[in-house]
């Protein structure tokens, strides 16, 4: 049996030991799961009534103004995030000192921030009366700082060998940054961008702390102002938007995959060509044509003339 670097390889006794921990660890999750759908069920969370709210047009219509909203809050994020997070990674790279420290100091206290204390200051500092720009600006400090640093670990893995190169060549820091360095940290941390993307997208979320009519605050518009049988509908409309959440994450996580291996594919678009045919390529007497001792059109046995008469 083949051993591990990292750990050894569980025997016949252990290899039945986790089977059963694993049998065991699944059926208490199961018998957790079931419990909570019987109290659920109890209490009348799981009735029907519960879920055909979701079958009027107005409540129909509020989610998709809630999606929407968010996605446009996600959309200027997105493009802030990256925005910031290439002039973050670069002012950190700087051989100025000046803008080296203000950058650092920069990320530093952003990502030492709570996000939320960050959009609620932006909120009623300077946009007080547009929600949606105080959360898209709040999203894009954040992580921007994070893009920043994600990216600067992206460029600093780039061989120093390709910088050092395109040196010689007689290239500027910013044509090297910007045609050497900077491309190839963007394609191999590319996953780690999307990742990032996908914890900006479920952030929008907090724009309920400044009334924002993304998904959660219309969540909790709708769990709050709707009642069923005397109940307040919070489960099921947890789970529907919940739900959404997981889905646009999914659709962003699928995109972010669908690019990477894109990325990974050789399009040089170079076609070899055939090689030349050698009996098209007439042969021609280093004399040339026009000399008199020499024929033009093949070798000579004896005698002069330029049409290579042969003896028998």
């Amino acid at each position: 049996m083949s051993a591990s670097v990292l750990y050894d390889a569980p025997g016949p006794k252990a290899v039945v030991r986790n089977r059963i921990y694993a049998v065991v660890g699944s059926l208490a999750i199961v018998a957790l799961i079931a419990v909570s759908l019987v109290r659920l069920s109890d209490k009348g969370h799981l009735a029907p009534e519960m879920w055909d709210i979701f079958n009027y047009a107005g409540i129909r219509q509020n989610i998709a103004d809630a999606v929407l909203a968010t996605l446009k809050a996600f959309g200027l994020a997105a493009v802030g995030s990256l925005v910031l997070g290439v002039l973050l990674a670069v002012g950190r790279l700087s051989d100025h000192r000046p803008v080296r420290w203000v950058a650092t100091t920069f990320i530093e206290l952003f990502r030492s921030l709570p996000l939320l204390i960050t959009i609620y200051a932006i909120w009623v500092g300077f946009l007080t009366d547009h929600s949606m720009w105080a959360l898209a600006a709040g999203l894009s400090v954040y992580n921007g700082c994070v893009q920043a640093e994600v990216l600067r670990a992206g460029i600093n893995s780039v061989p120093k060998g390709q910088s050092e190169a395109a040196y010689a060549l007689g290239m500027s820091k910013t044509q090297v940054m910007t045609t050497v360095l900077m491309p190839q940290a963007v394609r191999s941390m590319l996953p780690t961008i999307i990742s990032q993307l996908v914890v900006t997208l479920k952030d929008t979320s907090l724009g309920f702390i400044i009334l924002y009519p993304e998904l959660l605050q219309t969540a909790r518009l709708i769990a709050s102002n709707t009642q069923v049988n005397g109940q307040y509908p919070y489960v099921s409309t947890i789970a529907v938007i919940g739900t959404i959440y997981i889905t646009m994450c999914l659709l962003l996580s699928a995109l972010a995959t669908w690019i990477e291996k894109r990325g990974r594919r050789a399009k040089t678009g170079i076609k070899v060509a055939p090689g030349a045919q050698t009996a098209d390529i007439p042969t021609v007497d280093a004399a040339g044509p026009d000399a008199g001792g020499a024929g033009g059109a093949g070798p000579v046995d004896g005698g002069t003339g330029g049409a290579g008469v042969s003896k028998d």
